[in-house]
């Protein structure tokens, strides 16, 4: 009997919409694999059971008999099944606590568990990823509400010609908006008072490079961060958005007095680090954050800096701030909570330490979808497959049954085995301190 895989309805939220593999390449799987595929039936899926149908891929409710199964988002504990292989976006590294009862299960049950987030070449980076697509998606969200602020604020502006990114069929559809937009700034030019117009991008990763990709389609220059004050003092072009982006040197700097900055020593010992990206702030009309941040690090932006900012006599000119990354009171500390797709944005106001929904009232705009790549569904869900049909054979013929020493997998895919047959492996049994 062929091993059989199984693609579960994804329902941790109403906005989730992608799979983990496409039709056209579970007709792959089974043609030119042999192996089985079933799909569990779902109406809000970006691909329909029918396409799967038409694919050749059984459709129905009951996974049992599956041997491993593949989803996308986190599997509540009362639905998993004893003794499977399971293969989806676990979030338990960090220690997250509301996923350590998922984490705890998996375990009580035997089961192996595979994290797309963990499967990296040999030099730890990431090859199965949505990284790109929230870049698109929270790019596409955060010109919208740019658009949406300044409108309120009574400036007319060529903004308002995005819609978020759940509005448009696919992204060319969306690169096509975008486009317009950047034509009508070509030709009529932006409003005196939001000139120079600075866009500037934290991180320069898979998610930053998205969201570039998105803001590239505009007419811009790129400026270096230390550039920034001689751009004020230039002749402003009003047919022109510039873009900066920072990367860990222009963030933070070494707390001791003459220290230089080391990359590699921020990683291992980023305590000898402050923050210094406040003084960019105060000349971008938008933060697009797109960092990996933990605990440890220093935060980019902080809610005391903002009370400070917003309590100046002059209205700050940061409109936006669309935080990708979106670590709740993170990086970006004013991002005090997670939004989604249909309702993307809040307004924090900093002398408060409030939110109110939408983009009117004192403040910033904040743009914080914890599920970006859902607003691309069929995008996301495309490239992702493509990625990983060529590791789904390995994962369905794997003898699950040898000791994880001699578990015959592909390297990425073994570096991403967080359970085998109920036990945490090595490389993650730091996770036991927090079940």
């Amino acid at each position: 009997m062929p091993p059989r895989i199984g693609i579960r309805r994804e329902d941790k939220s109403v906005w989730e919409r992608r799979v983990p593999i496409t039709p056209q390449d579970a007709r792959h799987l089974q043609e030119q694999h042999g192996l089985d595929v079933v799909v569990q039936p779902s109406e809000i899926r970006v691909f329909s059971d029918e396409e799967y149908r038409a694919a050749g891929v059984a459709v129905r409710e009951d996974l049992s008999g599956c041997d491993v199964i593949f989803g996308i988002k986190e599997i509540p504990p009362a639905q998993l099944l004893p003794g499977k292989t399971y293969v989806f976006f676990s979030h338990v590294i960090k220690g997250q606590p509301y996923n350590m009862p998922m984490l705890r299960r998996l375990m009580e049950l035997g089961c192996v568990l595979i994290d797309y987030e963990k499967v990296t070449d040999e030099k730890g980076r990431r090859l199965i990823f949505f990284g790109r697509h929230a870049g698109w998606a929270g790019m596409l969200d955060t010109l919208w509400a740019l658009g949406r602020r300044l409108e309120w604020e009574g400036i007319p502006n060529p903004f308002v010609g995005v819609d978020r990114a759940i509005a448009y069929p696919d992204v060319e559809a969306a690169r096509r908006a975008v486009r317009g937009v950047g034509d009508r700034i070509r030709q009529q030019g932006l409003p005196p008072i939001l000139t120079p117009l600075v866009v500037g991008f934290a991180g320069y990763g898979n998610v930053s490079r998205g969201a570039q990709e998105i803001f590239d389609l505009l007419p811009f220059r790129e400026v270096a961060p230390e550039d920034l004050l001689s751009l004020f003092a230039e002749e402003p072009d009003y047919h022109t958005l510039y873009k900066v982006v920072f990367r860990e040197e222009h963030m933070v700097e070494p707390v001791s007095p003459g220290g230089r900055f080391d990359l590699q020593d921020y990683y291992q010992h980023p305590e000898k680090y402050r923050s210094r990206f406040a003084a960019y702030v105060p000349y971008l009309t938008v933060l697009v954050n797109g960092i990996y941040w933990e605990a440890r690090y220093p935060r980019l932006v902080t809610k005391a800096y903002l009370r400070e900012l917003f309590g100046a006599p002059a209205r700050p000119r940061l409109r936006v701030i669309g935080d990708i990354s979106c670590d709740i009171e993170g990086a970006v500390e004013c991002t005090v909570r997670a939004t989604d797709p249909g309702n993307p944005i809040y307004v924090y106001h900093p002398r408060t330490g409030r939110t109110t929904d939408g983009w009117a009232g004192e403040g910033v705009v904040v743009m914080a979808v914890d599920i970006l790549p859902s607003e691309v569904p069929r995008d996301a869900s495309v490239d992702f497959s493509a990625v990983l049909r060529e590791f789904a054979p390995a994962i369905a013929r794997a003898d699950y049954t040898v000791p994880f020493e001699q578990l015959d997998l592909p390297p990425e895919i073994k570096r991403a085995v967080i359970v085998y047959r109920g036990e945490l492996t090595p490389d993650y049994r730091y996770l036991e301190a927090y079940l």
